[in-house]
């Protein structure tokens, strides 16, 4: 077990870096290099745009965190106490869905209990309506069931629609682009990386000890704010260029070969 001043808090995003798009799968050798880490005493944790709901699915029957980290920085849970949880308002709510109604935004409004979207054949787009159809087997409440009860949104919109739409709410809301018309839409002042200050405060560790892995757009602001960064061999365009290290893709021993070079799988 290594020293307190030693170790290191490690965060990780899901998707495409902890499992596969596809299967969302974790390897084998992704799961036994967690738990060695774990193990010499290194602390590991989640920090995902996924709210609460979306993370038990895939992730906690997989293996053991220390925490979760999610919602881009909305909610924040370490050995199962739930440290902050920032829900949107009734006013930003009904701002929200007034607007996306005005612009003819599609999305999925995510909730720590419930996500809410419209019917697939309800959308504005044909884009979204297709992307609609592979949750619809989640059974999403219904958009009027929303307020009050959602913490951020996936949006999609037509160019200029969507232009409009984040003009109205960018004093609010920070949108983070996921590429291809997507948007994570998150409250102004909660991100990744806040979430990681937050955590690295609380439990006294240094932002020197800091290192996250990620792959896509939105782990920017976390992988920018840790004190290392380490980018999945299958990243984004962005996310390579600003890593200090690149791994190998998440199904090639990414994460495995990621913390073996950053010396934690060492006793």
């Amino acid at each position: 077990m290594i020293s307190k001043d030693k170790r290191k808090i490690i965060f990780f995003d899901i998707d495409g870096t902890l499992i596969d798009d596809t299967t969302k799968l974790m390897s084998e050798s992704t799961k036994a290099a967690i738990s060695r880490a774990r193990a010499n005493g290194h602390i590991c944790l989640i920090n995902t745009g996924r709210t609460k709901r979306m993370v038990g699915r895939d992730i906690t029957e997989q293996t053991e965190f220390d925490g979760y980290l999610m919602g881009c920085g909305t909610m924040i849970v370490y050995h199962d106490e739930v440290l902050f949880h920032k829900t949107l308002s009734e006013e930003e709510t009904r701002l929200v869905l007034d607007a996306m109604e005005h612009h003819q935004i599609d999305g999925v409004l995510e909730g720590r209990w419930e996500n809410f979207s419209k019917k697939p054949e309800d959308m504005y787009t044909k884009t979204f309506e297709n992307y609609a159809r592979g949750y619809a087997k989640y059974n999403y409440a219904t958009i009027d069931r929303a307020v009050g009860s959602f913490d951020k949104l996936f949006g999609y919109g037509e160019a200029e629609n969507m232009e409009r739409f984040r003009k109205e709410l960018e004093d609010r809301f920070t949108f983070i682009d996921r590429e291809n018309g997507y948007y994570e839409i998150v409250p102004k002042g909660y991100s990744k990386a806040t979430a990681m200050e937050y955590i690295a405060e609380r439990l006294q560790i240094p932002m020197e000890n800091t290192v996250a892995i990620g792959d896509s757009n939105n782990d920017l602001a976390m992988l920018q704010c840790a004190h290392t960064s380490i980018a999945m061999g299958n990243s984004s365009a962005n996310v390579l260029e600003l890593a200090d290290y690149i791994t190998t893709d998440v199904n090639e021993d990414g994460i495995w070969n990621a913390l073996k070079w950053l010396g934690v799988l060492d006793g």
